[in-house]
């Protein structure tokens, strides 16, 4: 219902504006500024509700996810900002069980929840076309977390660039041999996504680490 109210408000807000300029019907200017500025607030709480009810699960409950869902957590990877515009990241979405399993196995440890997820997208990138594909890609990633958490999914971030097997072989060689990368294209990680298995709280305030933000100088 808030969100209903937000967008009828952003709708109407042109020709509230417009009052205010022409001096016209000025009783409504009031009643203008109070909707404009519950706009702003629901946003910015929404946001702030948001990002801290975003937690990595390592369990999921069983159940494909709907395409509608799919479709909007990927929108939110392609919506991502990228260095100079450049979007070239590439993003490859699993959801049989075969391959999610051999996913689950791409290094020593971390990655195991895969196999029981609805989805697996794999984030990868071109080093020698974007020297900032990894933070292109990373910002892309929690994108798609932070979708999910607003869908009401859970999500979990599986690291693959810099890991490796027990035997030395590199996590991302792993991933290429099973989605058929070409030899280009490096992986970043593996966002899982899937129903919730169980509700996890929120973070909380008291728990932020506010001696890490350093002012005007280290």
């Amino acid at each position: 219902m808030c969100h209903l109210i937000v967008v009828s408000v952003l709708s109407y807000e042109k020709k509230l504006l417009a009052l205010e300029n022409g001096k016209k019907n000025l009783i409504f200017f009031p009643f203008y500024l109070f909707i404009r500025n519950f706009a702003k607030i629901s946003f910015a709480m929404d946001y702030e509700q948001l990002v801290a009810a975003r937690r990595s699960h390592c369990t999921f409950e069983k159940g494909e996810l709907e395409p509608a869902q799919v479709q909007t957590i990927l929108r939110a990877a392609l919506l991502a900002p990228t260095s100079r515009n450049n979007r070239s990241w590439q993003f490859v979405v699993v959801d049989n069980s075969c391959d999610l399993d051999k996913l689950s196995d791409v290094k020593e440890h971390g990655a195991e929840f895969v196999r029981n997820a609805s989805l697996a997208v794999v984030v990868v990138g071109n080093p020698d076309v974007n020297d900032c594909w990894v933070e292109d890609g990373s910002i892309a990633a929690f994108s798609m977390q932070l979708q999910a958490e607003d869908m009401g999914l859970a999500s979990c971030w599986v690291q693959v660039r810099g890991r490796r097997l027990s035997d030395g072989t590199p996590a991302g060689e792993v991933v290429r041999g099973i989605l058929d990368l070409p030899p280009e294209m490096e992986t970043l990680c593996i966002i899982a996504v899937g129903r919730k298995a169980m509700a996890l709280k929120p973070h909380s305030d008291d728990t932020l680490k506010w001696e890490n933000v350093h002012l005007e100088k280290y």
